[in-house]
């Protein structure tokens, strides 16, 4: 009998416990029914108690629509409609008396019914057999995102990502981005904590990732070239993720990736360490064995890039430089694209460095660097990267520019779609993140304004090569000391790539002197021997004059000379022709003459020196011979250089 009670004991506790959750509903139609008995005795007969409680009646309806807001449609509906049954239900009774007419028949069937109704409902919200929308714990309720379902998780050390499927024809990951900040308050983490990424295969399914503890905060210093001595060809490293996986950016394209060459737009307010990240990647780079790098910084010379400079093939620091720079890799694309169509290849590739099978030396690749790149554009320009960025990928060439801000009053429309990849720091506003990140990527959760100038280092990567996984991923980019750049400089000086023929060629007939004379930086720790100018003499050693040790036979100066007993003729001297006094119309004619003659010997660069030389015999000063060099600038024979004094010479045919 005891364990018979016992076992019937336990049963009752288990059904009691198992019916509690489904009670709350049929205590309150037993109560509103109840509770009509004393309604009725108190109120019955009374007009305004009756107008009270139909105008009570409807306003809580009104709230209990008004609080259901934020739920779903189908629960904010069932609830109005439960409490506009029972307090219509409950006004009539308390009015007329519950067992008045059809009102006792109404309760006994309405009352169940709407009771069942919610234990139905609740009975499929806790359906463990699949995923549910309470799988979250109405999480997802909350932040907007109702009827959301979680699908599969991943939870790590530091990172959680759940693949949400959203309702269909409802949702979209447009909803899903508007409410980020909501999320991220929500768990009361940052905003970048927080990032979407889109399903490629679903446009109803989204991965939500949620990165609570920055590990980004300490400064990552450098740890060393990934891959010394190899080829521009395999990534570059630049910095580290916040989950540890390496950040690497590709310049040249691989057709076997489907990747194509990649131009770059470094952007970031003073403060947001675009400068110290750009410096990380130029060193990788100039460990590498087959690339050559032409930089260029107007605005701070050697501040930026000093500790490279010896490594760095031409360096521009001032505007005149940076205009020639400029001017000859335009000059050097279509000789590039011409010397790779002549060996077969379709685009650069690491065997294009190489001696080639006639023996021809190969062609390194080329990176043009470009610091302060606002002024560049500024004092050339808008367009003037435009068409270099269109053709160069073609040619072996990459290009990447610098600046703070790249707003439509800087670059121009049709330059920004040129530059395909984007490595944006800290910047001041939103609007400034566009000009910079595509909208999805904001959309994702990218958000380098709220960093400004306080995270320096802090950076998104969109680019070639690089998954569309990491583009909305803060990443911190590694920091090289003044050290660690010269040792760079000196330890793979041996290793790095000198300037091809072709390139040197065209860079030389293009801008002349600004390429040929162009500075070169000795390497740390050396002391260049200055180049001999003049020859030098021997200073032989002499003694003081001695009278008492001259044992010479003294001469008189006032003694008669003695009489010539043969002469010797060396030679007659020298009689110059005369010169032929040319009337001005003649000279102007042998002027022209020699410019052809130039132009047949393939000299493009020339000035006032080179015509002197022919024309000092015909009489004619130097201030005549650069006077009729201003005349052929003015008629379109010659073009000015950016070197002063030197100038282009243009065809007849470009000239007309």
């Amino acid at each position: 009998m005891r364990a018979a009670h016992g076992d019937g004991g336990g049963v009752g506790e288990y059904l009691l416990h198992r019916a509690k959750p489904h009670l709350p509903p049929w205590l309150a139609s037993a109560g509103v029914g109840l509770a009509s008995l004393p309604a009725h005795y108190f109120w019955s007969g009374q007009p305004g108690v009756t107008a009270g409680l139909t105008l009570a009646s409807v306003a809580l309806t009104g709230l209990t629509w008004w609080a259901g807001r934020n739920t779903t449609q189908q629960r904010r509906l069932h609830s109005a409609v439960t409490v506009a049954a029972a307090s219509t239900w409950f006004t009539a009774a308390s009015i007329a008396g519950p067992a008045a007419g059809p009102l006792g028949e109404l309760y006994f069937i309405g009352a169940p019914t709407l009771a069942l109704s919610w234990n139905i409902r609740q009975i499929l919200r806790r359906n463990v057999d699949g995923p549910t929308a309470s799988a979250d714990g109405g999480f997802l309720e909350k932040v907007g995102l109702a009827k959301t379902q979680v699908v599969r998780s991943e939870v790590g050390p530091n990172k959680a990502s759940f693949e949400l499927q959203l309702p269909r024809g409802e949702l979209t990951s447009t909803d899903v981005s508007k409410n980020l900040e909501r999320i991220a308050g929500a768990l009361d983490v940052p905003k970048t904590a927080v990032r979407m990424m889109e399903s490629p295969d679903s446009a109803s399914r989204v991965t939500l990732t949620v990165v609570p503890l920055d590990l980004l905060k300490n400064t990552v210093p450098c740890p060393g070239p990934s891959n010394p001595g190899g080829s521009i060809a395999d990534p570059v490293v630049v910095g580290i993720y916040e989950d540890g996986t390496e950040a690497v950016v590709y310049f040249p394209g691989d057709p076997a990736a489907a990747r194509n060459a990649a131009h770059f737009l470094v952007m970031g307010m003073t403060g947001s360490g675009k400068s110290e990240g750009g410096l990380t990647a130029l060193a990788e780079v100039l460990t590498r064995s087959d690339v050559i790098v032409w930089a260029s910084d107007p605005a701070k010379a050697d501040q930026t890039l000093g500790p490279l400079l010896p490594a760095i093939d031409w360096a521009a620091l001032d505007m005149p430089s940076t205009r020639a720079m400029v001017e000859a890799i335009k000059a050097a694309i279509p000789v590039r694209t011409a010397w790779l169509a002549k060996y077969g290849y379709k685009q650069w590739e690491p065997a294009c460095a190489e001696v080639q099978a006639d023996g021809s030396p190969g062609m390194p690749y080329l990176i043009g660097w470009f610091e302060e790149a606002a002024k560049t554009i500024r004092e050339t320009d808008d367009d003037v990267f435009t068409g270099i960025a269109q053709e160069a990928r073609s040619a072996g060439v990459s290009l990447v520019i610098s600046m703070q801000r790249a707003s439509g009053n800087q670059v121009s429309t049709d330059t920004r779609a040129s530059f395909g990849s984007s490595w944006c720091h800290g910047v001041r506003t939103e609007q400034d993140a566009r000009f910079a990140l595509d909208d999805d990527v904001l959309d994702a959760g990218a958000s380098p304004h709220t960093w400004k100038d306080k995270k320096p280092g802090y950076s998104y990567l969109v680019a070639n090569g690089v998954p569309e996984t990491f583009w909305a991923t803060p990443l911190r980019d590694y920091l090289s000391s003044t050290d660690y750049l010269t040792w760079v400089v000196l330890a793979f000086a041996e290793a790095r790539a000198g300037i091809d023929p072709v390139t040197a060629g065209v860079a030389a007939r293009t801008v002349d002197r600004a390429f040929t004379a162009r500075t070169r930086y000795p390497l740390p720790g050396t002391t260049p021997e200055p180049e001999t100018l003049v020859d030098e003499y021997e200073v032989q050693d002499i003694e003081p004059y001695d009278e008492g040790t001259d044992d010479e036979e003294f001469t008189d100066p006032e003694a008669e000379l003695p009489e010539i007993v043969s002469v010797v003729e060396f030679a007659q001297p020298t009689v110059e022709p005369p010169r032929v006094k040319l009337t001005a119309a003649q000279a102007r004619a042998a002027m022209e003459e020699l410019l052809d003659e130039f132009e047949e010997e393939e000299r493009l660069v020339v000035g006032p020196s080179d015509f002197m030389e022919h024309c000092d015999r015909h009489g004619r000063s130097r201030s005549w011979v650069s006077g009729q060099v201003s005349a052929f600038v003015m008629a379109g024979r010659l073009a000015e250089t950016n070197e002063i004094g030197r100038y282009r010479i243009v065809p007849y045919r470009m000239a007309a």
